[in-house]
């Protein structure tokens, strides 16, 4: 594997090719990152991977300084599962000046559910990814569906501005106790990590009781909500929403649904979602 820290090296590896599947991250790497590579294997030829933490998806009380920062290991994974280059560029590479030109989600879904807690986090995203996909030019983009509402966003992105990419959407990968993998559960106490599977445990109830027929969405969020707090959490929202587009249903369409959630643990904030059994009959 070559890891590679400026755009112009990047280019030249790889001039000529034009099956390139892509697959960003924050680094620090976990199983859930590497189910990535291996599915991006299936929609392109090379697989390149980017380690960038991005400065600009983080608030001004996020946690941009001491997000884990483990490139050695991080190389070490990605030379195991044939990654064929890895960019890794700094801060100045990437952003040489201030970047002031910036991607601009819609509201109907950047300013809802993430976007609402996290004023900005879109928006850097967007801007990110975009810049990434300039360089890396890729057929094929592939993203965790754990990060569902960022998926749809950057989904979006990419048809409004006719993007020749696909982006791949990959089933979210969890510990055996439910826990959706994540770089930010290092954050967690042994405490808080035996505890971390109920916020799983929550949507699997809360999907069980839409599957079954209850409607009443708002009333099942609320007694999710409560559930949580309960237990210690505070949470920040569990919603039932389309899955189209990430809206409101109605309690007698019958699109498809997910239910999301956000909430703390500590001072972990933990986000996970669970596609609702589409109803038979």
């Amino acid at each position: 594997m070559k890891v590679i820290h400026t755009i112009e090296e990047l280019r030249d590896q790889l001039r000529g090719q034009n099956r390139v599947a892509f697959v960003p991250t924050m680094g620090n790497l976990h199983d859930g990152h590497l189910s990535l590579m291996r599915l991006a294997r299936q929609h392109g030829d090379p697989v390149v991977a980017s380690i960038f933490v991005n400065r600009l998806q983080f608030g001004p009380n996020e946690d941009f300084d001491s997000y884990p920062r483990t490139l050695a290991n991080d190389i070490e994974k990605l030379e195991r599962e044939n990654v064929y280059v890895l960019f890794a560029p700094n801060e100045r590479e990437l952003y040489p000046e201030p970047q002031q030109y910036r991607v601009q989600p819609p509201a109907d879904l950047g300013d809802i559910l993430e976007g609402e807690f996290r004023p900005g986090f879109f928006q850097g995203v967007c801007t990110v990814v975009l810049k990434l996909f300039s360089c890396v030019q890729p057929t094929a983009a592939i993203f965790g569906k754990k990060d569902y509402q960022q998926l749809m966003v950057l989904r979006r992105m990419a048809q409004q501005f006719s993007l020749p990419i696909n982006v791949v959407a990959a089933e979210t990968v969890r510990a055996e106790d439910g826990l959706a993998l994540s770089s930010r559960n290092s954050y967690l106490s042994a405490d808080a990590r035996a505890e971390a599977p109920r916020l799983y445990a929550t949507l699997a109830h809360l999907s069980a009781q839409v599957a079954g027929g209850r409607r009443d969405f708002a009333a099942l969020e609320d007694e999710a909500m409560r559930m949580l707090g309960e237990a210690g959490w505070q949470p920040d929202y569990i919603a039932v929403r389309r899955r189209h587009d990430l809206q409101r249903p109605a309690a007698d369409e019958n699109a498809a649904l997910v239910v999301l959630a956000a909430a703390r643990l500590g001072s972990t904030r933990l986000i996970d979602n669970l596609e609702i059994p589409t109803q038979v009959g």
